[in-house]
């Protein structure tokens, strides 16, 4: 059962955790296959943006931008159309407008109140920028991809965040909604975490590819978990 007294520093995980990427990679993702003739449920084409998105990530790094115009040339590929110019564009910069959830910006706030909050995300530093004004919440420090120069589930931007926040590891408390990008890796890491389930009430991992973890507490969001802190 984790003590939240032990802890000083709350990382976050910041796209699926805070916010809603599923809604603002399909809300980018359907008018492209509209105007394709493709005819595809939400919950398959997320499935395979996660098949594509890890293997965009698996070879040499590239900023996020990049790996989402490779993702919708993969997406090309394997449903038999080509993107165009224009549609690659508004995707690779698509997570400008990916929403928050409704209960990221007031628990931030009340967990800002006790703990030190960190982002490790696997984004680059002007596309979290505009996530940042949705999220409202003041972050002690920000590790991204492009800083890290890797993705997660690389055990590399932990340790670079580790050498950036500079405390023990038992003074952090990893929160995040993957299992595979981040539950996993924390754990090999010695990291106490928290996994923010958010589909909990859906069937499949969506956008993430499936993993089997062990965290030491799931929460349905994380307004939950804010509330268990006593914050609020």
């Amino acid at each position: 059962m984790l003590n939240f007294n032990d802890f000083e520093v709350l990382t976050f995980d910041c796209y699926g955790t805070l916010i809603d990427w599923e809604i603002g990679i399909w809300e980018a993702l359907r008018p492209v296959l509209v105007s394709h003739h493709i005819d595809m449920l939400a919950d398959k084409a997320l499935e395979l943006y996660g098949e594509l998105e890890f293997e965009a990530e698996r070879g040499d790094y590239h900023e996020y931008k990049v790996v989402l115009r490779m993702v919708l040339e993969g997406f090309g590929s394997r449903l038999g159309f080509v993107p165009s110019q224009t549609e690659l564009q508004r995707f690779s910069e698509s997570v400008k407008a990916w929403p928050a959830f409704p209960d990221s910006t007031p628990a931030l706030q009340a967990l800002e109140k006790k703990y030190k909050l960190a982002i490790i995300s696997n984004i680059d530093d002007d596309l979290f920028a505009f996530s940042a004004q949705q999220l409202q919440a003041q972050f002690d420090w920000v590790i991204t991809a492009q800083q890290a120069k890797s993705y997660k589930p690389s055990l590399t931007n932990f340790h670079f965040a580790f050498e950036r926040i500079g405390l023990p590891k038992n003074k952090i408390l990893h929160v995040a909604q993957s299992l595979f990008h981040d539950i996993v890796p924390a754990k090999a890491l010695g990291l106490s975490t928290v996994w923010i389930n958010r589909r909990h009430n859906k069937e499949g991992a969506g956008a993430t590819p499936p993993a089997q973890a062990q965290p030491d507490l799931e929460v349905p969001d994380l307004q939950t978990l804010a509330a268990i802190t006593g914050l609020l």
